[in-house]
């Protein structure tokens, strides 16, 4: 708990000087970003006691999922983040807190593949485009794909309609415990098709 109120402190801090959330957000920052986070542990899947799960996080943004997943104990966690100010925020918290995640400051379609058994995104881009980045990310074995768990808004189905343009899927849905209006979809990667459990 003392790292996640370190994190809300900086967190308060450098909002002030960058966009890192909406300053009306921070109010009700443990509900909002906190929990919304949080709420993905346990709908990680399981791993093989011998090794850690590796989450990649798109479009970390102000760390939201990714970095309260670390800073839970979630695994290895990657952030990805092109915005070099926020790239900075996030190493800087990474330190403050003494979590293991790694930044890359890059754009997405950028970073060379990480073997992964989870990739996270929220308010990242449209589920059509989270589908195209989580699709080049290779699974923890050869052959495999990672599960992919986004937090999505009230366009949820919307995104989805748009996305079985391009996708086959198979859909369940879990509603948000942070926001009535939220959704989060688990996904799993098949080769080159997508099915949603």
């Amino acid at each position: 708990m003392l790292r996640l109120e370190t994190y809300a402190a900086l967190l308060d801090r450098w909002t002030r000087a960058i966009n890192l959330v909406s300053r009306a957000s921070l109010s009700d920052l443990w509900r909002r970003h906190m929990l919304d986070s949080a709420q993905l542990l346990p709908l990680l899947p399981a791993v093989p006691a011998a090794r850690r799960r590796v989450i990649v996080d798109l479009g970390s943004g102000a760390g939201f999922p990714g970095l309260v997943l670390a800073l839970l104990g979630a695994g290895e966690v990657h952030l990805v983040e092109s915005d070099r100010r926020k790239a900075v925020f996030l190493r800087e918290v990474t330190r403050e807190t003494g979590s293991d995640a790694r930044v890359h400051d890059q754009r997405i379609e950028d970073m060379p593949p990480i073997a992964a058994d989870v990739v996270t995104a929220r308010a990242c881009a449209p589920l059509r485009k989270l589908l195209g980045y989580a699709q080049k990310i290779p699974g923890p074995a050869p052959g495999t794909r990672p599960c992919c768990l986004f937090l999505k808004g009230k366009r949820a189905d919307e995104e989805l309609t748009e996305a079985r343009k391009q996708w086959t899927m198979r859909v369940d849905t879990s509603p948000s415990r942070s926001d009535p209006s939220g959704t989060i979809l688990r996904i799993g990667l098949l080769d080159r098709e997508i099915t949603i459990f």
